[in-house]
């Protein structure tokens, strides 16, 4: 290489690390713009948390300049329609209804931004009625007007697919799929809905063109972790994330940050503590649940693994 042209590759270098830090600095600025805390509602799906994890992990390794504080307070079995089947849990409990403990939830969590995921449990597994669809809808409306009066933004995410071919409820797949057509309808109306149903049921449908039993969901309902990965996936899109799509999984996304797999293991061990400490704190009435450390003991345990996880983020 001649000396002559040294001094322009050295120009265009410098000029493609600038562009490139601020297409990082927009991109920082236009994702959740004002967000420092967000709370994460919804039943057993959400309270099991991996896509909640990989959400939390995209963050940190994405956004390393950004401190948001994500909060799972998922529980089991419950439903935002208020809804409960008979004999639910064998006859030892009724599913709880989100209307217990919302206003709870949202007093001490004081979150700029609900993500909720609700659905799966909605229609009791039964085919779609109208009365229960009903319950739904003014479900979702009211958790809609409760967040707002709060003064936060919701994020209503539709439900996961429920798959017939592993869970012999007939019908009820085609309940979730009338769900979730409401849901994105209320976009017209000015809700922030991000779309997770269509995704997952394409998803499975591909699949099945060469593996007629492939499955996300052992049981029809909760899926594993490359169903999780597909909910964070689809959250993460609709946050205005450009990468997610293009990795298969969590564990790729994060390999491409040299501290990634710890990084997930440190959100991963605060994530599994603060839900316990922050449902304890919060209240609700499902028995069975783990109970959790007091919150500020929690936090103070979180404050250590946070300063980790800051620390691995900005090490490259």
């Amino acid at each position: 290489m001649s000396n002559h042209n040294r001094p322009r590759i050295h120009l265009l270098t410098l000029l493609l690390a600038c562009l490139a830090a601020a297409l990082a600095h927009a991109d920082e600025k236009s994702t959740l713009p004002g967000v420092k805390r967000i709370v994460f509602l919804g039943d057993s799906i959400t309270h099991a948390g991996a896509y909640v994890e990989d959400f939390e992990a995209w963050l940190v390794t994405r956004l390393p300049q950004r401190s948001i504080e994500i909060i799972n307070v998922g529980l089991p079995s419950e439903t935002v329609s208020g809804l409960s089947e008979e004999g639910h849990a064998g006859g030892k409990f009724p599913r709880p209804d989100l209307h217990e403990r919302l206003d709870r939830v949202l007093a001490k969590t004081k979150p700029d931004l609900v993500i909720a995921c609700y659905g799966m449990n909605c229609g009791i597994y039964l085919p779609f009625a109208e009365e229960r669809f009903q319950k739904f809808a003014d479900g979702q409306k009211w958790l809609h007007e409760k967040a707002t009066a709060a003064g936060a933004k919701i994020i209503h995410v539709t439900p996961p697919v429920f798959d017939e071919t592993r869970n012999h409820k007939a019908g009820y797949a085609d309940t979730l799929d009338r769900y979730s057509d409401w849901l994105l309808a209320q976009r017209a109306k000015g809700w922030d809905v991000a779309d997770l149903h269509t995704p997952m049921r394409r998803f499975i449908g591909e699949k099945r063109k060469t593996d007629p039993g492939f499955f996300l969901a052992d049981d029809g309902i909760h899926p594993g972790e490359p169903g999780h990965w597909l909910m964070a996936q689809a959250v993460l899109a609709h946050i205005g994330a450009k990468d997610a799509a293009q990795f298969a999984d969590a564990k790729s996304m994060l390999a491409t940050h040299p501290h990634g797999a710890e990084i997930l293991g440190l959100v991963q061990k605060r994530q599994r503590m603060m839900k316990d400490a922050w449902l304890t704190e919060t209240g609700h009435t499902r028995p069975g649940m783990a109970k959790g450390l007091p919150l500020p003991e929690a936090k103070a345990k979180d404050a250590e693994i946070e300063g980790q996880i800051r620390e691995l983020a900005a090490a490259k």
